[in-house]
């Protein structure tokens, strides 16, 4: 639009808005007073319509590459396999013209059909850009099992027979997607399926005279089965999409966090690779408002050896440390005793530390220490560098002779920076905490106190010895990663970037009779789950 053209465009509305107000106050002031509401509300759809929409940016992203499809091949025909084994397959009925027997109708039914093996060697997964993965199974073969009886005007007869199926074929195209509380969907687009070759062995007395005439059957089984097979995998997926329904994305981490891992928008899907973008926010279990704060957006890199990377942000870390903080966690009393159940492997050991403190105060043992965070512990997540920075107030308190009573000594606030440490053991990520540096927060004049110096060095080697050690105990517990059934991850790395840490690891099949099919990981926790409202059942 040309500068002249938008003068005359805004000197229309400018006139238009004029002449409407003009219009307005020529109305009695019953009416105005009636009006200005609505007016009220047009601006304010016209302003949430007119500004922009804020963008929601992933706490954790999850990429699927080319070589996990691949692996899914090998590892989803097994499964395949097991499913069809115990998939309960409905009765095939139908009536026949023997013309080769001058018989006008053949009433037959096949029940009991029981799939006992089933191979399909040529079968891709693929990716299909900005849709979804594209399966394609071809020249499958299927022994199956199943019980027959046929009606004739002169004869009845029942009995067993094998049917063997050649030449299946099927292709499709899942579609990833998420249903209202951000669990995983799937939908299944462009079915074709078919099988070109059936041969029919019957069981019985008179199998081999049946046998004689088993090539006809084969056509009609062919042509009800071909009908059959689209529905009966189309069911399939929804029966899947029921069982994804029920996986919990508000999970119970400890007893001060609930983590929420909903989907929040559709997968990104490229030739290479398809990106999950889930929400990875901590929330106290009395308040599942989200932090005061937004995730920042961040970039997967461009990496297709590992079958999965998984990018943890920094938003993830700071929520969970707000959630921790809001709920109270970050809190510490010690006693002589539990200090010195540590303290006591350093070689200046605990009587030396304790006494030093006695000795500032000219106060007897025992002594108790209390740590309080004051704000939520910051975090840092730079090229190789995981840092956690504590502020905090220690209150060292005495217990009073012959009573339970304590009483306060000295209460300083202080900061210490910690190297967070990451690996992955088995299906869990485990995190250390080492102490950088600690200082006491305090007037500049008190920084050259002897007293001020002694104790800070003092606390120092109490977080060193004593209550990191108490922290890690805790976190070589780990964090359970989530897996699918009978998978579990194999040749995995982390590392620390620009604003996220990186996990990459490829996936491994594992075959065990007396597990059953699950989602395992977070579901070995005690889990949360939404009911219709969208709220946590707790």
């Amino acid at each position: 639009m040309s500068s002249s053209s938008q003068s005359t465009f805004v000197s229309v509305q400018t006139r238009d808005a004029l002449e409407d107000e003009d219009a307005f106050r020529s109305q009695p002031p019953q009416v105005r007073a009636e009006m200005r509401p609505v007016l009220w509300g047009c601006l304010l759809v016209w302003s949430l319509w007119g500004a922009p929409a804020q963008a929601a940016y992933a706490g954790i992203k999850a990429r699927v590459t080319q070589r996990a499809l691949d692996f899914g091949v090998q590892a989803g025909m097994e499964m395949i396999e097991q499913i069809l084994k115990e998939k309960h397959i409905p009765d095939l009925k139908g009536s026949e013209t023997l013309e080769f027997l001058k018989i006008d109708y053949v009433n037959y039914n096949f029940s009991n059909i029981k799939i006992n093996a089933f191979s399909s060697p040529n079968a891709s997964l693929a990716f299909v850009p900005g849709v979804g993965i594209r399966v394609l199974t071809n020249h499958g073969t299927t022994n199956v099992s199943l019980d027959w009886e046929v009606r004739a005007p002169l004869f009845h007869d029942v009995g067993g027979a094998d049917l063997f199926l050649s030449g299946v074929y099927f292709t499709g195209v899942l579609i990833p997607t998420q249903n209202t509380f951000g669990q995983p969907a799937l939908q299944l687009r462009d079915c074709s399926a078919q099988v070109s070759h059936a041969h029919v062995s019957f069981e019985g007395e008179l199998s081999a005279l049946y046998n004689t005439f088993a090539e006809p059957m084969e056509k009609p089984i062919l042509k009800n089965l071909n009908t059959m097979l689209c529905p009966i995998i189309t069911d399939q997926v929804e029966a899947l999409n029921v069982n994804l329904s029920s996986l919990d994305v508000l999970t119970k981490i400890d007893n001060f966090t609930l983590l929420d891992c909903s989907l929040i928008g559709p997968p990104e899907i490229t030739e290479h690779y398809l990106d999950l973008h889930l929400k990875g926010t901590f929330h106290p279990p009395a308040d599942l408002a989200d932090p005061p704060f937004s995730p920042e957006p961040f970039e997967l890199p461009e990496r297709l050896d590992s079958m999965l990377y998984v990018g943890i942000s920094e938003y993830f870390f700071r929520s969970a440390s707000f959630a921790h903080f809001a709920a109270g966690a970050f809190g510490i009393t010690l006693s002589t005793k539990e200090i010195s159940s540590h303290l006591i492997q350093n070689s200046q050991g605990i009587g030396a530390v304790l006494s030093q403190i006695a000795g500032l105060y000219l106060l007897p043992q025992p002594l108790m220490l209390r740590i309080m965070a004051t704000e939520p512990p910051a975090v840092r997540l730079q090229p190789g560098n995981f840092t956690l920075d504590i502020p905090a107030s220690v209150l060292l308190l005495t217990q009073l002779r012959n009573t339970s009573e304590v009483q306060p000594i000295v209460s300083m606030d202080f900061v210490a920076s910690t190297s967070v440490g990451l690996a992955i053991l088995g299906q869990r990520l485990i995190c250390s905490l080492s102490l950088n540096r600690f200082r006491l927060i305090g007037p500049e004049s008190n920084r050259s106190d002897i007293k001020v110096l002694r104790f800070e060095n003092i606390l120092s080697s109490i977080l060193h010895f004593g209550v990191l050690p108490l922290a890690n105990t805790k976190l070589q517990q780990g964090f359970p990663l989530p897996r699918p059934y009978n998978v579990s991850l194999a040749n995995s790395d982390i590392e620390v970037l620009e604003g996220f840490i990186l996990i990459s690891t490829d996936l491994k099949y594992e075959t065990s009779p007396k597990q059953q099919p699950g989602f395992h990981g977070w579901g070995e926790l005690n889990q949360i789950g939404r009911d219709g409202t969208g709220q946590p059942a707790m």
